[in-house]
């Protein structure tokens, strides 16, 4: 799943740790996340976009979720 969580702790200057302890979380599932390699669940997905000030779908890219239903 693509996230934009790389580009917002860019753009903050927030390391993968910071966000890591703000959320809840360790900077080894950050990174899980941001490659792809882990999907957040519902509850860390929400932590995460709250932190940042935006909703879930701002965050995480879930078209191709979406995509599946409709077959």
């Amino acid at each position: 799943m693509d996230t934009k969580i790389r580009e917002l702790c860019k753009a903050r200057k927030l390391s993968q740790e910071e966000l890591a302890l703000a959320v809840g979380t360790t900077r080894q599932t950050i990174t899980s996340i941001e490659t792809g390699k882990y999907i957040a669940s519902l509850p860390l997905a929400y932590k995460i976009a709250h932190y940042f000030g935006l909703s879930i779908e701002e965050v995480f890219d879930l078209s191709e979720y979406l995509d599946e239903r409709r077959m």
